[in-house]
């Protein structure tokens, strides 16, 4: 695993990369304009379901298959639009994707074609030294990361608390990762619903900061 490969990840990665992934609550906004989630440890929960039963785990599992494997890149790509629960995840997880690929391909010369963003994520880091469950681990951390900043903004939080609640998510977001990079396909599955309902909720919402 070479430093520069890691430095190239965090910077894929980071909030300064072009995704706009700021733009997104994943259905949080909803959550807490409709008092679900109002503090930091109701907050930490949320987060930590849909890490372990939502769109974490399985985007997680998504990336590591499309580093193994690029005979299957258009079969997973199939895979992770069909996985998204609503028109606005479909949206995120495409939107995201696409302006990702669009920046990798500039920089590294790639043609890569747009793609849901784990997917997207994965083909580019399979050119980097770096094992999948370290590419999983800081793709979920930036994933709860960009929610964290959201929620901070929108509850509100203090930075403080919001970063408490992310170093609270560490362990979960290894033992997610690890559990990613040996899992087969079959074992992707989602079961938070109160997420996915928020997330349709937002589709309606009259006054809204984020896409999603």
């Amino acid at each position: 695993m070479s430093d520069a490969d890691l430095l190239t990840l965090t910077q894929w990665l980071s909030p300064a990369f072009p995704v706009g992934a700021y733009a997104y609550s994943h259905g949080l906004e909803a959550a807490i304009a409709d008092g679900e989630v109002t503090s930091a440890e109701v907050l930490e929960g949320w987060l930590a379901d849909v890490l372990r039963f939502g769109a974490g785990r399985s985007d997680a599992i998504l990336l590591v298959h499309a580093m193994r494997s690029e005979a299957a890149f258009d079969e997973l790509a199939g895979l992770a639009e069909a996985l998204a629960a609503s028109a606005e995840r479909h949206r995120e997880t495409i939107e995201q994707g696409a302006a990702f690929t669009r920046a990798v391909n500039a920089l590294t010369g790639a043609e890569r074609p747009p793609v849901a963003l784990p997917v997207a994520v994965g083909a580019a880091a399979a050119g980097l030294t770096l094992p999948p469950e370290r590419v999983a681990a800081l793709y979920l951390h930036a994933f709860a990361s960009n929610l964290v900043s959201a929620a901070v903004r929108f509850i509100p939080l203090g930075q403080t608390e919001g970063q408490a609640v992310l170093g609270a998510l560490h362990p979960l977001i290894a033992e997610l990762a690890d559990e990613a990079a040996r899992a087969p396909l079959t074992e992707i599955g989602t079961a938070s619903f109160g997420a996915d309902l928020a997330a349709m909720r937002h589709e309606r919402q009259d006054v809204r900061l984020f896409k999603t």
